[in-house]
């Protein structure tokens, strides 16, 4: 049973991003358990990780940092023992060094970056809210199948800036780029909902549950 620690630290929407889980993993037919935890012991004898996030920057790293050991187990999972990780919304910007959303905020570190608020220009409602196009412009095994001219759903305000230009795995336009998934090594994030996507995010879903980086 491939063990799938979905983290629950008060600013993820779990129970959809559970649901999506199971019901990619049924399409793939693939045997997977997820559990929703913060527990270090069951994140520790766990395959892969996801760190879910909706809100307020600040409010998430807070939270993500008061529970006891949380962050500890995290990188050990994913950094020392190199378990597979998906970041989705405010838990892929909480990869970034720091967020600027009222005030500077620690972040993770584990993607060398700066969160800021979009400044798309005038036409351009703020928060991005709906369906938008991925452009991908290097492969990545998470974005493999996902068709031709791929839309998955956004509703976000603040968006990653990573240092370097090859951690950027996928963009897309609102008035200006901004990077909308992120890859390292064994880690990858989302500023797009893959719950809320449809096929396009159940796809990328199967694909997490099936890499082996």
């Amino acid at each position: 049973m491939n063990l799938v620690a979905l983290i629950d630290y008060g600013s993820g929407n779990v129970h959809s991003a559970a649901g999506a889980l199971k019901e990619a993993a049924r399409r793939a037919d693939l045997a997977i358990e997820v559990t929703t935890t913060a527990d270090p012991e069951i994140i520790a004898k766990a395959a892969r990780v996801i760190l879910p996030g909706v809100g307020h920057y600040a409010d998430c790293a807070e939270n993500l940092h008061a529970r006891p050991g949380l962050v500890e187990a995290l990188e050990s999972a994913v950094l020392t023992h190199k378990k597979p990780f998906l970041g989705i919304c405010v838990g892929m910007q909480l990869l970034a060094d720091f967020g600027l959303e009222d005030g500077e905020t620690r972040g993770l570190g584990w993607i060398h970056g700066v969160v800021d608020r979009i400044e798309p220009g005038p036409g351009h409602a703020i928060p991005h809210v709906g369906w938008n196009e991925l452009h991908m412009p290097n492969s990545h095994p998470l974005l493999e199948g996902l068709g031709p001219e791929p839309h998955a759903y956004f509703t976000h305000s603040y968006k990653i800036s990573p240092e370097d230009p090859a951690h950027v795995a996928a963009t897309t336009d609102y008035g200006v780029p901004f990077a909308s998934a992120v890859a390292r090594d064994n880690i990858f994030g989302t500023q797009f909902h893959p719950e809320m996507s449809q096929r396009v995010g159940l796809q990328l879903l199967a694909n997490f549950l099936q890499w082996a980086p």
